[in-house]
């Protein structure tokens, strides 16, 4: 009787196994876990770095040390700017043209930003993001402006918002920073009012004009501003502008005597084809366009020879139940 009991006893304890052990189970099965045919591509950037927040975009100007900023319209962009340290990543409205194929930035939808956001936010783990507010969005009242900011913050899931214009939008820009949503401000050259400024032309080319865009930047930095865009504006315009202001330029076309700067990731990783028009301040740093077209071109070639797929490329089965298989579809 006591054997018995002794054996039941032995097969209902287990060893109780340390919880080192069960998280290590759990982190193996995790890495083991088979994917579909399109596995998530992960978005947690390699370096573990701190998210940057406003408390460190203030620090590095305090520092000096230049701010960068770069455009994203979708999870994969977003994913590579922050695993590359941007500072900011804006989901900028040239999305418009660069993404969906639209003539210019007036055509997007409010909407579609707010998705476009919600999908850089996604990717963009510790980087600063901001959504822009498209045209027709803000412009009739600080209301409306403010009730457009809190869908891109509440929807979009980024953490502040961009809009363009001086003096003129300043009472819109404290409505909304008043409500507690970062703002950044965009003069000189604001491609939503081209056709106001006769398409885009650079700005400040003359002392009005220059004085002009200075008041701007005064009036925004004093409405609560965080920091602001310059774009298309002479280099010793922005930096006499930075250096009057107690926050952060971020230049695109003006100079490197700006805080930081911003460029389109399509722009300046060289992903489009020959023969696009591409502004005199862009610095193309890759060739996205050329290595692709090289890549496709090839799978082409080797789908159309059979070269791929290769034996590596394919899934096994035992020749025993293949021979069955064979002799099955012989039999039907």
């Amino acid at each position: 009787m006591r054997s018995c009991a002794s054996s039941l006893l032995s097969r209902s304890i287990r060893p109780v196994r340390p919880a080192w052990t069960l998280g290590a189970t759990r982190a193996l099965a995790v890495a083991q876990a088979r994917h579909s045919s399109h596995s998530p591509m992960g978005s947690t950037p390699t370096n573990q770095r701190k998210k940057v927040t406003l408390g460190t975009l203030r620090s590095l100007h305090r520092k000096r040390e230049p701010i960068t900023v770069m455009t994203a319209h979708d999870f994969p962009s977003g994913h590579v700017a922050d695993h590359a340290g941007m500072d900011i990543v804006l989901v900028g409205d040239s999305l418009a043209m660069v993404a969906l194929g639209m003539e210019d930035t007036s055509e997007i939808l409010l909407e579609e930003m707010i998705l476009h956001c919600r999908s850089v936010a996604r990717a963009s783990k510790t980087a600063f993001t901001v959504g822009d507010l498209p045209m027709g969005s803000y412009e009739i009242s600080p209301e409306q402006a403010l009730g457009s900011a809190i869908r891109v913050i509440k929807e979009g899931r980024v953490q502040g918002i961009k809009l363009e214009g001086g003096k003129e939008m300043a009472s819109t820009i404290r409505k909304i920073t008043t409500a507690g949503i970062p703002v950044l401000g965009h003069i000189g050259l604001t491609p939503q009012r081209q056709n106001a400024l006769g398409g885009f032309r650079v700005q400040g080319k003359t002392s009005s004009g220059a004085l002009s865009i200075l008041e701007d930047a005064l009036a925004i930095q004093e409405a609560g501003c965080f920091a602001m865009v310059i774009e298309a504006v002479p280099a010793e315009v922005a930096a006499l502008i930075t250096e009057k202001l107690s926050i952060p330029t971020i230049g695109i076309g003006a100079g490197n005597g700006c805080s930081g700067q911003v460029l389109v990731q399509i722009d300046m990783t060289g992903n489009f084809p020959p023969g696009r028009f591409i502004p005199k301040f862009v610095k193309k740093y890759g060739d996205v366009w050329g290595e692709s077209m090289r890549a496709i071109e090839t799978y082409r070639d080797e789908v159309k020879s059979r070269q791929y797929p290769a034996p590596e490329h394919t899934y096994p089965i035992s020749s025993e139940e293949l021979e069955t298989f064979t002799k099955a579809v012989k039999d039907l």
